[in-house]
C-alpha cells in the first residue's frame, strides 16, 4: 500500500514536470506566488502560496493537507480529484499489488452463499458514496451560477448575512456556501434552495463562496465592521464582547484580569486570547504605502501565560501584516507575516521581538514600495526588501494572551491618517 505521504510525494513531482521550473529546493517566495496565481487561473480555485509552501515543506506543518487542497493540486496536474489520482498512481486499497481482486479471493467450494439483502443495501451505499463523493463528469461552468451576499447590519458584530444564490446547474444536490477561506466555516445546502442566512461573529474582510463539486464557482468580498474599537475574547460558539466604556480608561485601552473574572472568563490553566479590533474603510491606504506607530503592554504573565504573546494585525483584503511581541525565550514559537513575505520563528531569527513588557513597547511599521522596516522602542528590529503584496488596509487587531493595554495608534500614508489616542 502506497502511504499518503508518498502520494504527495509524487503529487509534487508531477506538477514541478508540468511547470518545468527546475529543482524545488530553489524555489523562492515569488515562485509559490506564481503558481498559487497559476492554479487559480486554470481552475478557479485559491490555493494560497503559504499552503503550497507549506507542502513543499518550506514552512514547518505536521499534519496532511486536507482534501480540498489534494482535489485541487490533482486537477492542476489533469487528474478529476484525490481518489482518481490514488487509483491510477497505486494508492487504491483494491486491485494492487499484494492485494488481491475479488476475483483472485478463493471461494469455499459448495453451495453458492446467500447474497442477502444487507448486502445490496451496501452495494446502493456505495454506489451512492462514489457518485455522489467524486461528483458528476458535466463540466462546470461558472456562468451558469449567480451568487450575492448582504449584511444585515451597517456595522457591527454579531452581523446576519444573507447569502442568495442559483446554483440549479450543479451536478451534484448539494453545494457549499464557504464565509471565508477557512474551509472549516463551510455549510452544505440543497442546490435547489435559493437563500441561506449565516453569522459573523468577528469583523474583517471575507471572501465568501460558493463551491460547487469542490471547484469555487462564485466569490465576492464582504466587509465586516466594527462601531469604533470592539474588545471581544476569543470563545466557543461565541466571542464575549465587552463595551466601548468596559475598556478605555485613564486615556489607554484596557482590560484588567478582574474584568475578565466578572465574564466568568477564567486565566488558569487555559489564558483566553483578548483583542482590541477596529475594522473600517479608511480610505485608500495599502500594505506597500503606509506608516503604522501604537504603544502596547502585555498586562498578564501568570501560569501558561508566561510567554505573554501578543500579536499586531493589520487586516488587509484577503491578507495580513502580522507583527509578534513576545517574552525574549519564546520568540521560536512566533511567527512574523507582512501581505506576501513569511518568517517563522522556528526558521528565522526573530530575537528582536522578544521584549520586556515591564514598560510600554512602542512599534513602528514602514512600508514603502514593497519594503518595509519593523522598529521596536526606536531600534531597526527586522527589514523586508521583497515579496510584499499589495493590499487595502481595512483594519487593526491587537492580539493578548491573557489580556493587556493600548497607549496609541496611528496609521497614514500622507493623504490618509487614522489616529487615536484615547
Amino acid at each position: 500500500m502506497v502511504t499518503e505521504e508518498e502520494l504527495i510525494s509524487e503529487t509534487k513531482k508531477q506538477i514541478e514536470k508540468k511547470l518545468g521550473w527546475g529543482d524545488s529546493r530553489d524555489w523562492t517566495n515569488q515562485d509559490f506566488l506564481a503558481l498559487s496565481k497559476k492554479i487559480q487561473a486554470e481552475l478557479q480555485v485559491a490555493v494560497s502560496h503559504v499552503t503550497l509552501k507549506r507542502i513543499w515543506g518550506k514552512v514547518k506543518y505536521t499534519s496532511l493537507p486536507n482534501t480540498f487542497t489534494l482535489n485541487t493540486l490533482v486537477q492542476f496536474i489533469g487528474y478529476e480529484n484525490w481518489r482518481d489520482f490514488k487509483v491510477k498512481n497505486g494508492g487504491a486499497s483494491h486491485g494492487l499489488a499484494g492485494s488481491p481482486t475479488p476475483r483472485e479471493v478463493p471461494r469455499p467450494r459448495g453451495k453458492k452463499p446467500k447474497r442477502p439483502l444487507v448486502t445490496l443495501a451496501i452495494g446502493l451505499a456505495i454506489g451512492y458514496f462514489i457518485w455522489f463523493g467524486m461528483g458528476s463528469n458535466k463540466a462546470i461552468d461558472a456562468n451558469d451560477y449567480s451568487f450575492h451576499v448582504k449584511k444585515t447590519l451597517d456595522k457591527g458584530v454579531p452581523n446576519s448575512v444573507i447569502f442568495d444564490y442559483d446554483a440549479t446547474e450543479a451536478p451534484v444536490d448539494s453545494v457549499i456556501l464557504q464565509q471565508s477561506w477557512d474551509v472549516k466555516r463551510r455549510t452544505k445546502v440543497s442546490k435547489d434552495t435559493h437563500q441561506r442566512t449565516l453569522i459573523y461573529y468577528l469583523p474583517g474582510y471575507f471572501e465568501a463562496k460558493l463551491v460547487v463539486d469542490e471547484k469555487i464557482v462564485k466569490e465576492q468580498g464582504i466587509l465586516i465592521t466594527t462601531d469604533g474599537w470592539l474588545a471581544a475574547v476569543d470563545a466557543s460558539p461565541m466571542p464575549v464582547y465587552f463595551k466601548k466604556e468596559d475598556v478605555m480608561a485613564h486615556g489607554q485601552m484596557t482590560l484588567s484580569a478582574d474584568q475578565l473574572q466578572r465574564q466568568h472568563i477564567h486565566l488558569a490553566s487555559q489564558p483566553p486570547s483578548v483583542s482590541y479590533l477596529n475594522v473600517q474603510d479608511f480610505g485608500a491606504i495599502y500594505s506597500d504605502d503606509f506608516v503604522f506607530e501604537a504603544s502596547l503592554k502585555n498586562d498578564y504573565n501568570e501560569g501558561a501565560a508566561i510567554c505573554q504573546k501578543t500579536n499586531i494585525y493589520l487586516l488587509c483584503e484577503g491578507m495580513a501584516v502580522g507583527i509578534p511581541l513576545c517574552t525574549k525565550g519564546c520568540v521560536s514559537d512566533m511567527s512574523l507575516f507582512f501581505t506576501g513575505f513569511d518568517a517563522p520563528g522556528k526558521q528565522v531569527d526573530l530575537s528582536a521581538f522578544g521584549v520586556d513588557f515591564d514598560d510600554f513597547v512602542r512599534v513602528r511599521i514602514e512600508s514603502v514600495k514593497g519594503s518595509a522596516k519593523i522598529f521596536l522602542n526606536d531600534k531597526l528590529a527586522f527589514e523586508i526588501d521583497h515579496d510584499i503584496v499589495r493590499s487595502k488596509i481595512i483594519g487593526i487587531d491587537f492580539v493578548f494572551q491573557g489580556t493587556g493595554s493600548v497607549d496609541y495608534v496611528r496609521l497614514e500614508n500622507g493623504k490618509v491618517k487614522f489616529e487615536d489616542p484615547f
